[in-house]
């Protein structure tokens, strides 16, 4: 929500009207303090949205605030107004209406293009989350980051490097929902403090790493693209099977962690709708981008989010630090997925990370079954998930 600076307004008096954590109106507006505001600037409100209602024959003002437990000078803010006495019957009223419920809705078949609907409306709530396009799928699709946090402690998570386990996406869109809705309210998760969270970490979140190859099991393929993209199916034309990116490619086998192992071993010679590792490592544009970010911010914690399985992996030949061990341990604690050490595979994403920067990475292998899980999975995954993304955040 937006709203004009007055005579005398300051962002702590916005803080106490709108009973909103200063640090979060100063993140909102890309401020360091509390500067003196300049009258008719534009200030963003977090977590707040502006609903219409117009005046009835019984419309008090007062009434109208204490409805919506409001103050009456915030009323006069939103509507521009200097007198309470000056709103007639008929005239539409703007109330500034506090957002407690999620804005993301995840439980339905999740594509590029709801991914891009539900960014914009997380930022336009949550003005204190940025959003950049860290790279292009092949298809010419942009590859979305989110970050937020005033902390040291560099996090990354990532869903959808394969094409048939979206379901992660929204899991992991709904998790940063449910964070940032905690935040603004000031509220626990779990009896944890996510204020005190926030200001801990610096938390980079890329949704969905594999837009092309989302789109393809979802939508099916392009007319353009059909005759190879069955080629590589194996003649078929149901792609809801499909792993890799839009080019054949297994975009999580693509990273030079023992590379040659995989090339060699993996059955798939040439493109494929699953594991094949490409003909060199870090040739599909999604896996360069990946690598790029990591490099570029020097994260401290890695997790990747797949299916299925319920367990986790987190070491890769002995690199992997300390803490990896006490993580792993609280990860399993609190959502009963089996904790895996080693299993062999490599060049995956996680395996790179650790090899890299000898810092802590996950893969995360949410749910049960066959892929792509159902949609029924989905409320016990995102239980079982919400434990581990806040445990990375304290651990």
């Amino acid at each position: 929500m937006k709203v004009k600076v007055r005579s005398g307004d300051s962002l702590e008096y916005f803080s106490q009207l709108f009973m909103l954590p200063m640090h979060l109106l100063l993140d909102a507006n890309k401020m360091t303090n509390d500067t003196i505001l300049e009258k008719g600037q534009t200030i963003q409100i977090p977590g707040f949205e502006i609903e219409n209602r117009i005046i009835g024959q019984n419309d008090a003002f007062w009434r109208l605030a204490l409805h919506y437990n409001l103050s009456i000078d915030a009323l006069l803010l939103v509507n521009q107004k200097r007198n309470p006495n000056s709103f007639e019957k008929g005239e539409t009223v703007n109330i500034p209406k506090r957002m407690i419920k999620p804005i993301i809705h995840g439980q339905t078949f999740y594509d590029s293009a709801l991914l891009e609907t539900d960014i914009r409306k997380l930022v336009e709530m949550y003005p204190f989350v940025s959003t950049s396009t860290i790279g292009q799928s092949v298809r010419g699709n942009p590859i979305y980051e989110l970050r937020f946090g005033k902390g040291d402690l560099k996090l990354h998570y990532n869903a959808s490097f394969h094409a048939n386990e979206w379901i992660t996406t929204p899991i992991l869109m709904q998790l940063v929902n449910t964070f940032l809705l905690a935040l603004i309210n000031q509220r626990t998760i779990r009896g944890i403090d996510i204020q005190s969270l926030y200001n801990r970490v610096d938390v980079s979140i890329v949704p969905m790493v594999n837009p092309d190859g989302v789109d393809l099991v979802l939508h099916g393929p392009l007319e353009s693209e059909r005759a190879q993209l069955v080629t590589y199916n194996g003649g078929s034309s149901d792609f809801v099977g499909w792993k890799a990116n839009i080019r054949g490619v297994d975009l999580n086998n693509q990273f030079p962690a023992k590379w040659e192992i995989e090339k060699e071993r993996k059955i798939p010679k040439a493109p494929s709708a699953r594991d094949f590792p490409g003909n060199e490592p870090l040739t599909e544009p999604e896996a360069i981008a990946m690598a790029q970010l990591a490099k570029e911010r020097n994260f401290h914690r890695l997790l990747a989010f797949h299916t299925q399985g319920e367990e986790f992996y987190w070491g890769y030949e002995g690199l992997e630090p300390s803490e990896a061990y006490s993580l792993a341990n609280e990860f399993e604690r609190v959502s009963g997925y089996r904790s895996v050490q080693y299993i062999d595979s490599h060049a995956g994403y996680k395996d790179w990370f650790i090899q890299e920067f000898k810092q802590a990475g996950f893969t995360l292998e949410l749910g049960k079954g066959i892929n792509p899980l159902p949609l029924s999975q989905y409320k016990k995954i995102y239980h079982e998930m919400l434990g581990i993304f806040l445990a990375a955040m304290y651990v």
